[in-house]
Protein backbone atom coordinates (compact mmCIF):
# COMPACT_ATOMS: atom_id res chain seq x y z
CA UNK A 1 0.00 0.00 0.00
CA UNK A 2 2.93 2.25 1.13
CA UNK A 3 4.49 1.48 -2.21
CA UNK A 4 1.03 2.36 -4.22
CA UNK A 5 0.91 5.75 -2.45
CA UNK A 6 4.71 6.63 -3.36
CA UNK A 7 4.16 5.68 -7.19
CA UNK A 8 1.00 7.39 -7.11
CA UNK A 9 2.69 10.60 -5.89
CA UNK A 10 5.61 10.66 -7.73
CA UNK A 11 3.57 10.08 -11.04
CA UNK A 12 1.30 13.08 -10.07
CA UNK A 13 4.68 15.07 -9.27
CA UNK A 14 5.78 14.30 -13.00
CA UNK A 15 2.61 15.08 -14.73
CA UNK A 16 2.17 18.70 -13.08
CA UNK A 17 6.09 18.87 -13.43
CA UNK A 18 5.27 18.09 -17.34
CA UNK A 19 2.42 20.20 -17.65
CA UNK A 20 4.28 23.49 -16.03
CA UNK A 21 7.44 22.90 -18.53
CA UNK A 22 5.00 22.62 -21.41
CA UNK A 23 3.42 25.93 -20.39
CA UNK A 24 6.86 27.53 -19.84
CA UNK A 25 8.74 25.89 -22.89
CA UNK A 26 5.58 26.97 -25.26
CA UNK A 27 6.08 30.56 -24.29
CA UNK A 28 10.10 30.48 -24.61
CA UNK A 29 8.98 28.24 -28.27
CA UNK A 30 6.76 31.27 -29.75
CA UNK A 31 9.81 33.69 -28.57
CA UNK A 32 12.26 32.47 -30.46
CA UNK A 33 9.90 31.97 -33.45
CA UNK A 34 10.15 35.72 -33.48
CA UNK A 35 14.00 35.65 -34.11
CA UNK A 36 14.61 32.23 -35.00
CA UNK A 37 12.00 31.70 -37.62
CA UNK A 38 11.58 28.01 -39.18
CA UNK A 39 13.69 26.32 -36.19
CA UNK A 40 12.49 22.62 -35.46
CA UNK A 41 10.19 21.90 -33.35
CA UNK A 42 11.49 18.41 -32.39
CA UNK A 43 14.65 19.44 -32.10
CA UNK A 44 13.61 22.45 -29.82
CA UNK A 45 10.89 20.28 -27.60
CA UNK A 46 14.04 17.67 -27.26
CA UNK A 47 16.71 19.82 -25.77
CA UNK A 48 14.04 22.14 -23.85
CA UNK A 49 12.71 18.56 -21.92
CA UNK A 50 16.25 17.43 -21.41
CA UNK A 51 16.99 20.63 -20.09
CA UNK A 52 14.07 21.41 -17.69
CA UNK A 53 14.04 17.41 -16.38
CA UNK A 54 18.21 17.59 -16.13
CA UNK A 55 18.19 17.94 -12.42
CA UNK A 56 16.21 14.60 -12.13
CA UNK A 57 18.34 12.71 -14.52
CA UNK A 58 21.49 13.46 -12.51
CA UNK A 59 19.92 11.83 -9.81
CA UNK A 60 19.50 8.96 -11.67
CA UNK A 61 22.24 6.33 -10.39
CA UNK A 62 24.12 5.99 -13.57
CA UNK A 63 27.38 3.65 -14.14
CA UNK A 64 30.53 5.15 -13.07
CA UNK A 65 31.66 5.72 -16.30
CA UNK A 66 28.39 8.11 -16.90
CA UNK A 67 29.09 9.88 -13.46
CA UNK A 68 30.78 12.92 -15.11
CA UNK A 69 27.69 13.86 -17.47
CA UNK A 70 25.35 13.05 -15.11
CA UNK A 71 26.78 15.79 -12.91
CA UNK A 72 26.61 18.03 -15.58
CA UNK A 73 22.80 17.10 -16.14
CA UNK A 74 22.66 18.08 -12.00
CA UNK A 75 24.56 21.48 -12.41
CA UNK A 76 22.66 22.76 -15.61
CA UNK A 77 18.85 21.46 -13.89
CA UNK A 78 20.17 23.34 -10.49
CA UNK A 79 20.37 26.65 -12.78
CA UNK A 80 16.45 25.55 -14.48
CA UNK A 81 14.86 24.91 -11.69
CA UNK A 82 15.75 28.95 -10.82
CA UNK A 83 14.66 30.02 -13.85
CA UNK A 84 11.30 27.80 -13.67
CA UNK A 85 10.52 29.55 -10.58
CA UNK A 86 10.92 32.97 -11.97
CA UNK A 87 8.85 31.46 -15.14
CA UNK A 88 5.95 30.41 -13.00
CA UNK A 89 5.66 33.63 -11.47
CA UNK A 90 6.51 36.02 -14.34
CA UNK A 91 4.82 34.21 -17.18
CA UNK A 92 1.20 34.43 -15.95
CA UNK A 93 1.74 38.55 -15.30
CA UNK A 94 2.62 38.44 -18.98
CA UNK A 95 -0.17 36.79 -20.04
CA UNK A 96 -2.73 38.94 -18.09
CA UNK A 97 -0.95 42.02 -19.48
CA UNK A 98 -1.25 40.80 -22.80
CA UNK A 99 -5.25 40.12 -22.59
CA UNK A 100 -5.71 43.48 -20.77
CA UNK A 101 -4.10 45.32 -23.61
CA UNK A 102 -6.37 43.36 -25.99
CA UNK A 103 -9.08 44.67 -24.16
CA UNK A 104 -8.16 47.97 -24.50
CA UNK A 105 -7.58 47.83 -28.07
CA UNK A 106 -3.85 48.78 -27.70
CA UNK A 107 -1.79 47.21 -30.65
CA UNK A 108 -0.21 43.84 -29.88
CA UNK A 109 2.11 43.45 -32.80
CA UNK A 110 5.43 43.82 -30.86
CA UNK A 111 4.34 42.59 -27.65
CA UNK A 112 5.76 39.23 -28.00
CA UNK A 113 9.68 40.43 -29.13
CA UNK A 114 9.37 43.35 -26.32
CA UNK A 115 8.04 41.42 -23.20
CA UNK A 116 10.21 38.49 -24.23
CA UNK A 117 13.30 40.77 -24.05
CA UNK A 118 12.06 42.50 -20.77
CA UNK A 119 11.92 38.94 -19.26
CA UNK A 120 14.94 37.89 -20.66
CA UNK A 121 16.64 40.72 -18.79
CA UNK A 122 14.74 40.83 -15.31
CA UNK A 123 15.78 36.68 -15.08
CA UNK A 124 19.26 37.92 -15.76
CA UNK A 125 19.45 40.53 -12.92
CA UNK A 126 17.31 38.11 -11.29
CA UNK A 127 20.48 35.08 -11.56
CA UNK A 128 22.94 37.68 -10.95
CA UNK A 129 21.63 39.26 -7.93
CA UNK A 130 20.37 35.82 -6.58
CA UNK A 131 24.07 34.21 -7.26
CA UNK A 132 25.90 36.92 -5.03
CA UNK A 133 23.18 36.80 -2.42
CA UNK A 134 24.08 32.87 -2.87
CA UNK A 135 27.69 33.20 -2.38
CA UNK A 136 28.61 36.23 -0.46
CA UNK A 137 27.95 35.27 3.78
CA UNK A 138 26.97 37.70 6.28
CA UNK A 139 27.56 36.67 9.74
CA UNK A 140 24.92 37.37 12.61
CA UNK A 141 25.51 37.56 15.93
CA UNK A 142 23.16 36.93 18.67
CA UNK A 143 24.63 37.57 22.31
CA UNK A 144 21.94 35.59 25.02
CA UNK A 145 22.28 36.32 28.17
CA UNK A 146 21.59 33.12 30.41
CA UNK A 147 20.51 33.13 34.18
CA UNK A 148 22.71 29.87 34.32
CA UNK A 149 26.66 29.38 35.07
CA UNK A 150 29.62 27.59 33.28
CA UNK A 151 32.27 28.12 35.95
CA UNK A 152 34.15 30.58 34.34
CA UNK A 153 32.96 34.50 33.73
CA UNK A 154 33.54 34.73 30.36
CA UNK A 155 31.15 34.62 27.64
CA UNK A 156 31.66 31.83 25.11
CA UNK A 157 31.68 31.89 21.68
CA UNK A 158 29.92 29.22 19.81
CA UNK A 159 29.87 29.53 15.92
CA UNK A 160 27.29 27.53 13.85
CA UNK A 161 26.60 26.51 10.53
CA UNK A 162 23.60 24.87 8.88
CA UNK A 163 22.83 23.65 5.29
CA UNK A 164 25.84 23.35 3.88
CA UNK A 165 24.84 21.36 0.81
CA UNK A 166 28.28 20.38 0.06
CA UNK A 167 27.87 18.64 -3.46
CA UNK A 168 28.15 19.12 -6.67
CA UNK A 169 27.19 22.80 -6.54
CA UNK A 170 28.65 23.96 -3.13
CA UNK A 171 32.22 22.65 -3.06
CA UNK A 172 35.79 23.30 -1.62
CA UNK A 173 35.48 26.95 -2.31
CA UNK A 174 33.14 27.88 -0.76
CA UNK A 175 33.71 25.57 2.45
CA UNK A 176 37.10 27.18 2.67
CA UNK A 177 35.57 30.92 2.68
CA UNK A 178 33.11 28.98 5.61
CA UNK A 179 36.30 27.51 7.47
CA UNK A 180 38.15 30.86 7.73
CA UNK A 181 35.51 32.80 8.02
CA UNK A 182 34.63 30.27 11.41
CA UNK A 183 37.76 30.54 12.47
CA UNK A 184 37.89 34.42 12.36
CA UNK A 185 35.77 34.08 15.48
CA UNK A 186 38.30 32.55 17.36
CA UNK A 187 34.96 30.14 18.43
CA UNK A 188 35.17 27.96 21.63
CA UNK A 189 32.21 25.46 20.16
CA UNK A 190 31.27 24.86 16.42
CA UNK A 191 28.31 23.32 15.52
CA UNK A 192 27.25 22.21 12.27
CA UNK A 193 23.32 21.69 12.76
CA UNK A 194 22.30 19.68 9.76
CA UNK A 195 22.27 18.93 5.81
CA UNK A 196 26.41 19.26 5.97
CA UNK A 197 25.84 16.90 2.88
CA UNK A 198 23.78 17.78 -0.56
CA UNK A 199 21.77 14.05 -0.50
CA UNK A 200 25.03 12.13 -1.87
CA UNK A 201 28.45 11.25 -0.08
CA UNK A 202 30.02 10.60 -3.34
CA UNK A 203 31.43 14.48 -3.87
CA UNK A 204 31.92 14.87 -0.42
CA UNK A 205 34.65 11.81 -1.09
CA UNK A 206 35.86 12.38 -4.10
CA UNK A 207 36.46 16.15 -3.60
CA UNK A 208 37.99 15.35 -0.16
CA UNK A 209 35.96 18.01 1.69
CA UNK A 210 36.93 16.63 5.08
CA UNK A 211 40.21 18.16 4.89
CA UNK A 212 38.71 21.64 4.62
CA UNK A 213 36.09 20.97 7.54
CA UNK A 214 39.41 19.63 9.44
CA UNK A 215 40.63 22.77 9.30
CA UNK A 216 37.58 23.91 11.64
CA UNK A 217 39.09 24.86 15.09
CA UNK A 218 37.31 25.24 18.40
CA UNK A 219 38.73 25.25 22.03
CA UNK A 220 35.84 22.51 23.16
CA UNK A 221 35.49 21.11 19.83
CA UNK A 222 33.03 20.68 16.55
CA UNK A 223 29.72 18.93 16.72
CA UNK A 224 27.27 17.82 14.30
CA UNK A 225 23.70 16.43 13.63
CA UNK A 226 22.43 15.34 11.08
CA UNK A 227 19.69 16.92 8.71
CA UNK A 228 17.16 15.34 6.18
CA UNK A 229 19.03 15.38 3.62
CA UNK A 230 21.96 13.09 5.25
CA UNK A 231 19.16 10.37 5.46
CA UNK A 232 18.09 11.21 1.79
CA UNK A 233 21.69 10.16 0.91
CA UNK A 234 21.46 7.08 2.47
CA UNK A 235 25.20 6.81 4.11
CA UNK A 236 24.82 8.24 7.31
CA UNK A 237 27.39 4.91 8.55
CA UNK A 238 29.84 5.89 6.24
CA UNK A 239 29.44 9.84 6.97
CA UNK A 240 29.44 9.87 10.81
CA UNK A 241 32.88 7.66 10.53
CA UNK A 242 34.41 10.04 7.94
CA UNK A 243 33.27 13.05 10.26
CA UNK A 244 34.83 11.35 13.45
CA UNK A 245 38.34 10.44 11.71
CA UNK A 246 38.46 14.43 11.79
CA UNK A 247 37.79 15.07 15.21
CA UNK A 248 33.78 16.19 14.24
CA UNK A 249 31.70 14.18 16.65
CA UNK A 250 28.20 13.48 14.99
CA UNK A 251 25.30 13.59 17.74
CA UNK A 252 22.65 11.00 17.05
CA UNK A 253 20.08 11.99 20.11
CA UNK A 254 23.28 12.09 22.38
CA UNK A 255 24.91 14.67 24.38
CA UNK A 256 27.98 16.22 25.69
CA UNK A 257 29.51 18.34 28.15
CA UNK A 258 31.93 20.58 26.68
CA UNK A 259 33.34 24.10 28.17
CA UNK A 260 30.49 24.41 31.09
CA UNK A 261 27.54 23.48 28.47
CA UNK A 262 25.52 20.42 27.40
CA UNK A 263 25.32 20.24 23.76
CA UNK A 264 22.46 18.27 22.79
CA UNK A 265 22.12 16.53 19.21
CA UNK A 266 18.46 15.12 18.10
CA UNK A 267 18.36 13.03 14.93
CA UNK A 268 16.45 15.14 12.24
CA UNK A 269 13.12 14.89 12.23
CA UNK A 270 13.55 12.28 8.88
CA UNK A 271 14.42 9.41 11.52
CA UNK A 272 10.81 9.36 12.71
CA UNK A 273 9.69 8.08 9.13
CA UNK A 274 13.23 6.34 8.19
CA UNK A 275 14.27 4.90 11.13
CA UNK A 276 11.71 3.88 13.30
CA UNK A 277 12.01 7.24 15.42
CA UNK A 278 14.45 9.63 17.83
CA UNK A 279 14.45 10.24 21.46
CA UNK A 280 12.07 12.76 22.93
CA UNK A 281 13.99 15.92 24.06
CA UNK A 282 12.77 15.36 28.17
CA UNK A 283 14.50 11.65 27.25
CA UNK A 284 17.64 13.19 26.09
CA UNK A 285 17.79 16.04 28.81
CA UNK A 286 16.73 13.02 31.43
CA UNK A 287 19.38 13.52 34.35
CA UNK A 288 21.59 16.54 33.55
CA UNK A 289 22.45 19.37 35.60
CA UNK A 290 19.86 22.51 34.71
CA UNK A 291 22.07 24.77 36.23
CA UNK A 292 24.35 24.42 33.18
CA UNK A 293 23.50 25.62 29.85
CA UNK A 294 22.01 23.34 27.59
CA UNK A 295 22.50 24.35 23.98
CA UNK A 296 20.42 22.10 21.55
CA UNK A 297 20.93 21.49 17.72
CA UNK A 298 17.51 20.17 15.97
CA UNK A 299 18.13 20.64 12.51
CA UNK A 300 14.17 21.26 11.45
CA UNK A 301 12.71 24.49 13.59
CA UNK A 302 9.33 22.57 15.09
CA UNK A 303 8.45 21.30 19.22
CA UNK A 304 9.87 25.11 20.42
CA UNK A 305 7.16 24.32 23.29
CA UNK A 306 8.61 20.88 24.45
CA UNK A 307 12.44 22.31 24.14
CA UNK A 308 11.02 24.96 26.83
CA UNK A 309 9.19 22.60 29.07
CA UNK A 310 11.86 20.50 28.91
CA UNK A 311 14.55 22.94 29.81
CA UNK A 312 16.22 23.64 26.90
CA UNK A 313 18.13 27.24 27.00
CA UNK A 314 19.52 27.44 23.41
CA UNK A 315 17.54 25.50 20.38
CA UNK A 316 19.59 26.05 17.02
CA UNK A 317 17.72 25.05 13.85
CA UNK A 318 17.90 25.37 9.94
CA UNK A 319 16.69 23.25 7.31
CA UNK A 320 14.15 26.19 6.27
CA UNK A 321 16.81 28.24 4.13
CA UNK A 322 14.46 30.90 4.76
CA UNK A 323 12.68 30.01 1.68
CA UNK A 324 15.70 30.37 -0.42
CA UNK A 325 14.11 32.29 -3.20
CA UNK A 326 11.50 34.61 -2.72
CA UNK A 327 8.19 34.28 -2.70
CA UNK A 328 9.15 30.98 -0.98
CA UNK A 329 9.34 32.57 2.27
CA UNK A 330 5.85 33.58 2.86
CA UNK A 331 5.36 29.48 2.40
CA UNK A 332 7.61 28.76 5.00
CA UNK A 333 6.51 31.95 7.33
CA UNK A 334 3.68 29.82 7.55
CA UNK A 335 4.49 26.47 7.86
CA UNK A 336 6.82 27.07 10.99
CA UNK A 337 6.33 29.13 14.21
CA UNK A 338 10.13 30.54 13.52
CA UNK A 339 10.90 29.73 9.95
CA UNK A 340 14.64 32.47 10.13
CA UNK A 341 15.69 34.79 13.09
CA UNK A 342 15.40 35.14 16.28
CA UNK A 343 12.62 33.94 19.31
CA UNK A 344 12.40 34.09 22.89
CA UNK A 345 9.69 31.43 23.77
CA UNK A 346 9.29 31.80 27.40
CA UNK A 347 12.76 31.38 28.58
CA UNK A 348 14.33 29.59 25.23
CA UNK A 349 16.03 31.16 23.06
CA UNK A 350 15.34 30.18 19.25
CA UNK A 351 17.47 30.57 16.74
CA UNK A 352 16.93 29.79 13.01
CA UNK A 353 19.53 29.98 10.24
CA UNK A 354 19.14 30.52 6.53
CA UNK A 355 21.49 28.49 6.39
CA UNK A 356 25.23 28.60 4.61
CA UNK A 357 24.92 26.75 0.94
CA UNK A 358 21.44 26.04 -1.20
CA UNK A 359 19.93 23.22 -2.09
CA UNK A 360 19.35 23.11 -6.26
CA UNK A 361 20.28 26.54 -7.31
CA UNK A 362 22.81 28.53 -6.02
CA UNK A 363 20.40 31.45 -6.32
CA UNK A 364 18.74 32.89 -3.20
CA UNK A 365 16.41 35.91 -3.26
CA UNK A 366 14.96 37.36 0.38
CA UNK A 367 17.77 35.50 1.66
CA UNK A 368 21.13 35.46 2.17
CA UNK A 369 24.07 32.85 2.66
CA UNK A 370 24.64 33.45 6.43
CA UNK A 371 27.05 32.03 9.67
CA UNK A 372 25.74 32.60 13.19
CA UNK A 373 28.31 33.96 15.90
CA UNK A 374 26.05 33.70 18.79
CA UNK A 375 27.79 34.74 22.32
CA UNK A 376 26.72 33.13 25.60
CA UNK A 377 26.43 35.39 28.75
CA UNK A 378 26.25 33.08 31.65
CA UNK A 379 25.56 34.76 34.76
CA UNK A 380 27.73 36.93 36.38
CA UNK A 381 29.45 37.26 32.77
CA UNK A 382 30.26 40.61 30.53
CA UNK A 383 29.92 41.01 26.62
CA UNK A 384 33.15 41.07 25.05
CA UNK A 385 31.88 44.72 24.34
CA UNK A 386 30.41 45.77 27.96
CA UNK A 387 33.62 44.84 29.94
CA UNK A 388 34.96 48.10 31.34
CA UNK A 389 37.92 50.42 29.81
CA UNK A 390 41.56 50.17 32.31
CA UNK A 391 44.62 51.53 31.96
CA UNK A 392 48.08 50.38 33.67
CA UNK A 393 51.32 52.20 33.69
CA UNK A 394 54.03 49.70 31.98
CA UNK A 395 56.51 52.87 30.90
CA UNK A 396 57.39 55.55 33.34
Amino acid sequence: MKNLRMLLSGTVMLLVLGLVNFYIGYHLWVLLEEFVPGLSAGFYWTVFMVIAFAYMIGMVPWPKSLKPAARLFKVVGSYYLACMEFAVIMLPLTDLLYWILGLTGVERSLFTAEAGATLLLLLAVFLIWGSRNAWSTIVRSHPIRLDKSTGTSSPLTVAVASDLHLGNIVGNRHLRKMVAEINRMNPDIVLLAGDVLDDSIEPFIRNRMSEQLKQLKARHGVYAVLGNHEYYGGSIAQYTRVMADIGIKVLQDEVVETGGVYIVGRKDKTAESMEGGRKSVAALLEGLDHSRPILMMDHQPTGFDIAAKAGVDVLLSGHTHRGQIAPNHWITRRLFELDWGYLLKEKLHVIVSSGYGTWGPPIRLASRSELIKLEVLPEGSRSYNEEPLSAKTVLA
